[in-house]
């Protein structure tokens, strides 16, 4: 490819955009010959699934309730969650505390933050709720779990 041996001012930005288009373009591919089973790829194949999975994703932090997410996937709350758990598997609120808990792990490994500042990001109002929700999820604490995660190679 004649992108990559080029040294012109711009050239690696240029690189970088096509491998980025390279892997959703392959991601999509993907999507489309996938079985029609639930999961994460199956919802975003569904309009209403696919908006909702991706405003979750872009702020978990987020007061989310049944009534908003149906809102926002333009569907009544019933509708809406049983075309949710349809295409996901689990029920939407289910699947937003997951993430939350994905999300806090990526902020504890990543970040010095406090736990606590990490807790409101995710969406907790306080540490201890997200504490105990977090040692439920992973089974350890979040001090616990980073530290542990700090001392592994």
């Amino acid at each position: 490819m004649e992108a990559a041996h080029d040294r012109r001012p711009g050239g690696g930005a240029l690189l970088e955009r096509i491998s980025e288009m390279m892997f959703v373009d392959a991601l999509r591919r993907h999507a489309e010959r996938a079985p029609d089973d639930t999961g994460w790829l199956a919802g975003l194949r569904d309009r209403h699934v696919g908006r909702a999975l991706a405003l979750l994703h872009e702020d978990p932090g987020r007061d989310w309730s049944m009534e908003l997410l149906a809102r926002e996937a333009a569907l009544s709350r019933s509708a809406f969650h049983e075309r949710f758990t349809r295409f996901v598997g689990q029920p939407p609120m289910h699947y937003l505390a997951q993430w939350r808990m994905q999300a806090a792990a990526r902020l504890l490994r990543e970040s010095a933050a406090p736990v606590a500042s990490i807790a409101r990001e995710v969406g907790y109002e306080s540490e201890a709720a997200f504490t105990r929700a977090f040692k439920r999820a992973v089974g350890m604490p979040p001090a616990g779990w980073r530290r542990a995660q700090a001392a592994r190679p």
